[in-house]
C-alpha cells in the first residue's frame, strides 16, 4: 500500500468545472501569470482562502481534499507562508502534469461557500 499525503485545495468555480471535467482526477494546468500551483496542508487554511477570498473574487470558494504519493510529495519543500499553520505546497507549472499521475484516489469537494 502506498503512504499518502492528504492536501487540500482552495478553488473557485472555474477551476473546480475543469477538475470535473477530469472526472475528478487532476488539476488543470496553470495560466501564464500562475507559475506554481499551491496545494495547503491544512483544512482551516484552504477554508479561509476559499471563504474570504475566492467567494468575493467569483461569488462562490470551494474547499477540495485529495490524496498524493507522500514520497513525490516530499520533492517539494513545505512552504511556511504566513503563521505557524499557513503552510503550502509549491509546485512549478511545469511540473503539474506529473504531479496530477500521483494523486491517488480522486479529489473531492468537502466545503462549499457563496
Amino acid at each position: 500500500m502506498t503512504e499518502t499525503m492528504t492536501l487540500w485545495r482552495p478553488t473557485g468555480p472555474q477551476e473546480l468545472d475543469l477538475v470535473r471535467a477530469s472526472g475528478w482526477t487532476a488539476w488543470p494546468p496553470r495560466l501564464p501569470d500562475q507559475p506554481i500551483f499551491y496545494p495547503v496542508l491544512n483544512e482551516q487554511y484552504a477554508v479561509m482562502i476559499a471563504r474570504d477570498w475566492n467567494v468575493p473574487a467569483s461569488g462562490a470558494g470551494f474547499v477540495t481534499r485529495f490524496e498524493v504519493e507522500a514520497a513525490f510529495a516530499a520533492r517539494y519543500p513545505v512552504q511556511q507562508v504566513g503563521g505557524r499553520d499557513i503552510l503550502e505546497l509549491w509546485v512549478p507549472a511545469e511540473d503539474l502534469d506529473e504531479f496530477n499521475r500521483h494523486i491517488v484516489g480522486l479529489i473531492e469537494v468537502v466545503h462549499e461557500f457563496r
